[in-house]
């Protein structure tokens, strides 16, 4: 058993909350721009003074609604400006907020409100308030109901909140804020139900601040100051994208938001982002997109050999620097290719983060070959996002990082990786027993299997529960198989399979942005769908080369043998992934279970 902690050069006041922050900022740095706010002229600058009023004012309008201190208050809602307004307005008015992801299911919001009980409900849209008509009746809790966005002649829920709370004095609110301690819940995360039922994560005040006062106190802290600007795109109703906010507001950095994903490349383009905040699929649909154009310009091999070039200038950084040749081939390839990579992340794009699932080590070596140095992180809900994070004085690839300051790590003797820290919460929401058996001695259960290194570095091998076993006995962990698939420029998503049988097998999706460019590219009918082509010559042929890359990876025992190209990819809608693209793999499991006893049929 190792075990490896990073003391914490703070202290949290026991009367200490999250938005103390909105209101210091409000009185030490009122002109400061926090916020640069969507509008259909561009980007319109929030200040700090501003913000502050509008969460006032709002704050008012819930207390008036009969929102009482530690009341929850449900918000669904896309990333958009409002989504932290209300958040910091909940918490003004003493409240705790309780996000639900704007693509939830009826089932799933009714579960979320009940469960959490919650007294209101702020949606975004028509469509997510016609959800709620028809769960109502059953939830007679919830007695507020709002919608952000006005429709057939009604104000939107900010200006009926500041309406409705005009006659509340400042006096009041500031009272609500001062009898908020550190120890209190300042939000129930509900997770993202990959295997049953979403459970309620309850996050303190404390630990909020200790995600941000753990990151402003490493070396990525720098990165999120004043002046300095990121764009967020994840869901904030996901724990990393709320979390990382936090930390850059508190610090003085200026957000914007947008959900337009299919036209994020034009929004970094006019935000021209300082640091990104994202999941290893937007780094890997980047890097695909920009290769696929490539080989449909007839400029791959250019791409390719520059790619190649950008993860050796990477992999050399570590191993003594580059030679002179290789510093003559990545200049060269800087003016060609990495230059307008760049300017697909806005141009002064210094460095992202990445969290929420495994990014594979060649991408991690491509981006920082390019001048983007992507910085890993590790962490859970359960640990108010993240717990450990490569830096910029500390960065190990292939690795997590080190645990933040306040947090230490330990291997359990079955090689689980256990967290304890103030970032790690203190319970689930009326759930005692799946309490009790996540935390030991303040020590959190992860699930996840890895290792951690003299220097506290922390690699991540697996996940207990997605272990397979083979019908001979091996041990195989899918996650490395499946990174190194998707890691291809026509493969969406992948599923490794094998548990009781006598060899690993593997679902294969085909990228739905990919697959244009590979038909023309390939003289295939541009009409054919995947269903037509899974038993191409040509497709086949290129799932064949990914797979083998893949199989480089492991042992003979562990590599995979058979694979099945499915007819449609995974998604959110049809419920194979979660909102942050984690794979639901019973879910796929049950759906494609004949195509699993097709891989292992004779």
């Amino acid at each position: 058993m190792r075990e490896f902690t990073v003391p914490a050069p703070f202290t949290i006041e026991d009367d200490a909350s999250v938005v103390d922050a909105v209101f210091a900022h409000e009185k030490t740095r009122p002109d400061v721009v926090v916020y640069r706010r969507a509008t259909r002229d561009g980007w319109s600058d929030v200040r700090a003074a501003d913000f502050a009023a509008q969460v006032r004012a709002v704050a008012k309008g819930l207390i008036a609604s009969g929102v009482k201190q530690g009341d929850r208050v449900a918000l669904m809602s896309s990333t958009r400006y409002e989504w932290p307004l209300l958040d910091y307005a909940i918490w003004s008015a003493g409240a705790v907020t309780v996000p639900v992801y704007e693509t939830s299911s009826s089932d799933q919001v009714r579960w979320i409100l009940e469960n959490s009980g919650a007294a209101a409900m702020i949606a975004e849209t028509v469509a997510h308030t016609n959800i709620l008509t028809d769960i109502l009746p059953v939830l007679p809790g919830v007695a507020t109901v709002l919608q952000i966005d006005a429709s057939a002649g009604r104000p939107g829920a900010i200006d009926v909140l500041t309406d409705a709370g005009a006659q509340i004095t400042d006096a009041t609110v500031a009272d609500r804020v001062a009898a908020l301690r550190s120890s209190d819940p300042a939000t129930l995360v509900f997770t993202s139900g990959t295997t049953g039922r979403p459970k309620g994560c309850v996050l303190t005040h404390s630990n909020l601040i200790a995600e941000s006062r753990g990151i402003a106190a490493s070396s990525i802290g720098r990165m999120l100051t004043e002046g300095r600007t990121t764009l967020m795109f994840l869901p904030m109703a996901h724990v990393l994208a709320r979390a990382v906010s936090i930390a850059a507001f508190d610090q003085g950095a200026t957000l914007g938001h947008t959900h337009d994903i299919p036209h994020l490349v034009d929004n970094f383009g006019s935000f021209r982002p300082h640091f990104i905040l994202s999941v290893p699929r937007v780094f890997e649909k980047v890097y695909n997109s920009a290769r696929q154009k490539a080989h449909g310009d007839g400029k791959g091999k250019i791409f390719d050999a520059a790619a190649d070039t950008a993860v050796s200038y990477s992999k050399a950084r570590d191993t003594g620097g580059p030679s002179i040749v290789l510093r003559a081939k990545h200049a060269l390839f800087d003016r060609l290719v990495y230059g307008k990579l760049r300017a697909a992340l806005g141009g002064q794009c210094e460095l992202a983060i990445s969290g929420g699932a495994p990014l594979g080590e060649r991408l991690a070596h491509f981006y920082r070959g390019i001048g983007v140095t992507i910085y890993e992180g590790y962490g859970l809900t359960e640990t108010t996002a993240a717990a450990a994070v490569n830096t910029p004085d500390e960065q190990r690839i292939g690795t997590v990082g080190k645990p933040l300051p306040g947090n230490a790590v330990r291997i359990a003797d079955d090689g689980e990786i256990l967290l304890k820290g103030g970032v790690v919460f203190e319970g689930y929401w009326k759930n005692d027993d799946a309490t009790a058996e996540a935390l030991t001695d303040g020590w959190f259960h992860t699930g996840d299997l890895g290792a951690v290194d003299e220097d506290g570095f922390i690699a991540i091998t697996g996940r207990k529960k997605e272990i397979i076993v083979t019908a001979g006995g091996k041990n195989v962990s899918p996650a490395g198989l499946e990174d190194s698939l998707r890691a291809s420029a026509l493969i969406g998503q992948a599923m490794v399979v094998g548990d009781q049988k006598p060899y690993i097998g593997a679902l294969i999706t085909i990228d739905p942005d990919a697959f244009p460019g590979w038909k023309q590219r390939n003289g295939k009918d541009e009409g054919a769908s995947v269903a037509d082509l899974t038993k191409d010559p040509d497709l086949v042929a290129e799932i064949d080369a990914a797979v083998a890359e893949a199989n480089k990876t492991v042992s003979h025992a562990e590599s995979i043998k058979k694979y099945r190209i499915l007819p449609a990819d995974f998604t959110e809608e049809g419920g194979e992934l979660t909102p942050t693209m984690k794979l639901k793999r019973a879910v796929v499991q049950r759906s494609y279970a004949s195509d699993i006893e097709a891989i292992y049929s004779k």
